[in-house]
C-alpha cells in the first residue's frame, strides 16, 4: 500500500495536467480563479514536462501547455499561441483528494491476456559477461538498459482489482484519492502500468502522480531513478519501459482508456467506436493539443487549442520566395512536373497541409517530434469514397502524430497512410506516397527554377519565425519511444523506402548526400540514390522512382523494424 499525502489539485489546462471540464465548447479557454485553499498546478516552463510548444503537438495555436526538457525558452517573435497562464501555486491543504473534472455533457458511468517469455537465468559468474548489444538487451536512447520484463498473470484481472479501478475511474470526474491509484501498486499485476501510464499523463505532478510513480515501481520492480529519462519526465520513462517490454494490456483495457481520455477530449470518440481497428491502444497517448475537427478551408485560429491544419496556402513563384534565406529547409515535392516548396517554419507551425499540385489532391503532414514529412494522394481513394481532409487529432502513437480524415473521422497510420480505422479501414484504404524531398530552399529553386513556395504570411496574414521550436529537440526525444535500433543515433535523418514486396531499406542521409557529391554509388537492394536539388531520391534497376521520404532514424527503424540499412 502507498500512502501519500495528498492535497486538493484543481487540473488546469495549463500543462500537461488537464482539466477536463475545459474541453467541452468552442470559446477560448480562460484560466479559472483558485481559492488560497486550493492547490494549482502551475504551466511552468522548464518543468519535467514534454514541451507543448512542441511535442507533436506544438501549441503554435493552442492553449498554454506545460513545458519541459525540450522546450525553448519564450520568444519575442513566436506566432500568438493565445497562451493560458495558471496562478500560482497556493498553500497545501490537508484534503486528501485530487479533482479532474468532467468536460460539459459527457457521461461518467461508462464503465488481450498473453504471458511474457521466460526471464533469462542469472549469467554465469566465470563468465565473461557480453556487451548488451550482444546479448539482446533493450536500451532507450541515453543508453539505459532497460531490466527484463517482469512476469505477468494470464487471464482477467482479479475482482479486487477491478472494483479497486471502477471506483477510480468513477471518482476522475469527482475527487482522484491517490491511496487509490496506491492500491494498484499492490495487486501484483503488472500489466496495470498502463492504466498508470494514462494516469501519469494527465497527472503529471502531485500526489496522483507520485503515487502513480510508486505503485509502478512496486508493480515492476523497477527503480527510475536509475534511468536517466526520469530525471527529466517520469511518465515518459515508465511508458518507455512497457513499449520496450512489449508488455500486453489486461482484457478491457481500451475501455478504461477511453473513458479517460474522452473526459479530456471529447472529439476523440469517434476513434474509439471501431472495436475492430488496428490501432494498439497500448501506444496512443495525447499530443498535448486538442481535436483539429475546422472544416476544409477554415482559416481561422483554432481557439480549442490544436495545430491548425492549412488547407490550400496561397503560393508565389521562386523570385517572390526572396524573403525565404537561401539555407533554411524546404519540404519539395514534384508531381506531374509541377514543383513546390513547403517552407519548414511554416509546416512546424501547422504540421499539415491539404492542397493541390500537378492537377492531383495532397495531404501533406509534417511530423516535427519525427523529422518527417510526407505527401499522400488523398484523391487516389476506392470509387464512393470521398476526397479524404487529413487533421491533426492531438494524439500520439510512439511519438508520432495521428492524423485522421475529417470527412469520415477515420484514424490514418500517418508513417504509412494506411486507414487503421473507421468507414476508410473498413474499405481497406491506403494512401499512396509522392516523394518528398528535403533539401535547403537555395539549391532547390536552383535546380526546379519554375518552383512556388507557400506564400510567407500562409495567405493568413500570419507571421512565422524561422526557427519556432527553439531547438526543442536537441535533448532527444521528448515523448515516449520505448527501446531503440543502435546501428544509428536516434535523430540521424535517413531516407527510407518500402520496396513493392514490403521490404523497407534505408539510407542514412547526409552520408548518402556526401557519397554522392563525391561522384560515388548509393545502392542496397535494388534501390539507388539520385541527387535532386540538394536532396535525394530513390530509384529502381530499371530507372523508376521508389517513392520515400526522410525521418528520423528512431521512426523509421520503430515503424520499419527489420529495415535494411546502406553503409558507406
Amino acid at each position: 500500500m502507498v500512502t501519500v499525502k495528498a492535497r486538493r489539485v484543481r487540473v488546469l489546462l495549463a500543462g500537461f495536467v488537464f482539466l477536463a471540464a475545459a474541453c467541452a465548447g468552442d470559446d477560448p479557454v480562460e484560466a479559472p480563479s483558485v481559492s488560497a485553499s486550493t492547490s494549482v498546478v502551475q504551466a511552468d516552463r522548464g518543468a519535467e514536462q514534454p514541451s507543448a510548444v512542441a511535442g507533436d503537438e506544438s501549441d503554435r495555436d493552442d492553449v498554454g501547455l506545460q513545458a519541459a526538457g525540450g522546450d525553448g525558452p519564450e520568444r519575442d517573435d513566436e506566432p500568438d499561441r493565445g497562451a493560458v497562464t495558471a496562478p500560482a501555486e497556493d498553500a497545501e491543504t490537508d484534503e486528501e483528494v485530487v479533482e479532474l473534472e468532467l468536460a460539459a455533457g459527457v457521461q461518467a458511468d461508462q464503465g488481450v491476456v498473453e504471458e511474457q517469455p521466460p526471464v533469462d537465468s542469472a549469467p554465469d559468474p566465470e563468465v565473461a559477461p557480453l556487451h548488451p548489444a550482444e546479448r539482446g538487451a533493450l536500451r532507450n536512447f541515453r543508453g539505459y538498459e532497460f531490466p527484463p520484463a517482469p512476469e505477468v498473470p494470464v487471464g482477467p484481472l482479479e475482482q479486487s482489482v477491478v472494483d479497486n479501478l471502477e471506483a477510480l475511474w468513477s471518482s476522475l470526474t469527482v475527487e482522484v484519492a491517490p491511496t487509490a491509484v496506491g492500491r494498484l501498486g499492490g495487486s501484483g499485476d503488472p500489466r496495470l502500468g498502463w492504466i498508470l501510464s494514462d494516469l501519469l499523463r494527465f497527472f503529471y505532478y502531485g500526489p496522483v502522480h507520485e503515487a502513480a510513480v510508486a505503485a509502478f515501481e512496486t508493480l515492476t520492480g523497477v527503480s527510475l531513478a536509475d534511468d536517466p529519462v526520469a530525471a527529466r519526465s517520469p511518465w515518459q520513462s515508465v511508458t518507455d519501459h512497457l513499449f520496450a517490454w512489449d508488455l500486453p494490456a489486461f482484457d478491457g483495457y481500451v475501455d478504461y482508456k477511453e473513458r479517460l481520455f474522452t473526459l479530456v477530449e471529447p472529439g476523440w470518440q469517434p476513434f474509439f467506436e471501431d472495436r475492430d481497428s488496428n490501432i494498439d491502444w497500448r501506444f496512443v497517448s495525447w499530443g498535448g493539443v486538442r481535436i483539429d475537427d475546422r472544416p476544409l478551408g477554415d482559416p481561422q485560429r483554432c481557439v480549442r487549442g490544436c495545430i491548425p491544419a492549412r488547407d490550400d496556402p496561397p503560393v508565389t513563384d521562386a523570385a517572390g520566395g526572396l524573403w525565404y534565406p537561401a539555407d533554411a529547409i524546404v519540404f519539395a515535392v514534384v508531381i506531374n512536373g509541377e514543383a513546390r516548396a513547403y517552407p519548414k517554419n511554416f509546416m512546424e507551425v501547422h504540421e499539415m497541409v491539404n492542397d493541390t499540385l500537378g492537377g492531383r489532391r495532397i495531404g501533406f503532414p509534417y511530423c516535427t517530434l519525427c523529422g518527417s514529412a510526407q505527401a499522400y494522394f488523398t484523391d487516389d481513394v476506392p470509387d464512393g469514397v470521398e476526397t479524404p481532409v487529413l487533421r491533426t487529432s492531438g494524439l500520439l502513437s510512439r511519438s508520432n502524430k495521428v492524423m485522421y480524415d475529417l470527412v469520415t473521422k477515420s484514424v490514418f497510420d500517418t508513417f504509412t497512410g494506411e486507414a487503421v480505422s473507421g468507414p476508410l479501414r473498413r474499405k481497406g484504404v491506403v494512401l499512396n506516397q509522392a516523394t518528398v524531398v528535403t533539401t535547403t530552399w537555395g539549391e532547390w529553386k536552383a535546380a526546379h527554377p519554375t518552383t512556388t513556395i507557400v506564400a510567407r504570411d500562409g495567405g493568413i496574414g500570419q507571421h512565422y519565425p524561422l526557427d519556432p521550436l527553439g531547438g526543442r529537440d536537441d535533448d532527444g526525444p521528448i515523448f515516449p519511444i520505448g527501446d531503440v535500433d543502435e546501428r544509428l543515433g536516434v535523430q540521424d535523418q535517413v531516407f527510407g523506402v518500402v520496396l513493392d514486396d514490403g521490404t523497407p531499406v534505408a539510407f542514412p542521409t547526409e552520408a548518402a548526400r556526401t557519397t554522392l557529391e563525391a561522384g560515388g554509388t548509393v545502392e542496397l537492394g535494388g534501390v539507388a540514390l539520385r541527387l535532386d536539388g540538394g536532396g535525394v531520391r530513390a530509384v529502381d534497376a530499371a530507372g523508376d522512382e521508389i517513392e520515400g521520404h526522410q525521418a528520423f532514424w528512431f521512426a523509421w527503424s520503430q515503424f520499419m523494424p527489420d529495415t535494411l540499412l546502406w553503409k558507406p
